[in-house]
């Protein structure tokens, strides 16, 4: 028996490749799934206030992140200035503008 015990030591199973890529290939999976669900729809809703910030002309009817609903009266490049009420202007910056309101949505407000 004692000649039975090396034999078995030798016969040692080749390395598999396939159990090193498997790991691999679920790391690839999560990260496309992070980005997919994730990442991707963020950098997309970040393009898309740029662009309606970039978009503010005098007129427009807009409601910052606070919740203050207001008239643009004025718009420079970091900051624009809403009038909130007859004759009360406030001056905020321009990221704090989160959407742009149908006109006329300030009389009925």
């Amino acid at each position: 028996m004692n000649a039975l015990i090396p034999t078995a030591w030798a016969q040692a199973n080749a390395p598999s490749t396939s159990g090193q890529v498997a790991p691999l290939l679920m790391m690839v999976v999560f990260i496309a799934i992070f980005y997919f669900l994730l990442i991707r729809p963020q950098q997309k809703k970040a393009k898309d206030h740029q662009a309606m910030v970039s978009k503010l002309s005098v007129g427009d009817e807009v409601v910052t992140s606070g919740g203050i609903l207001g008239r643009v009266t004025d718009v420079g490049d970091t900051f624009v200035t809403l009038e909130i009420a007859d004759s009360v202007r406030i001056k905020v910056q321009k990221a704090q503008v989160t959407s742009l309101m149908p006109k006329g949505t300030l009389k009925s407000a």
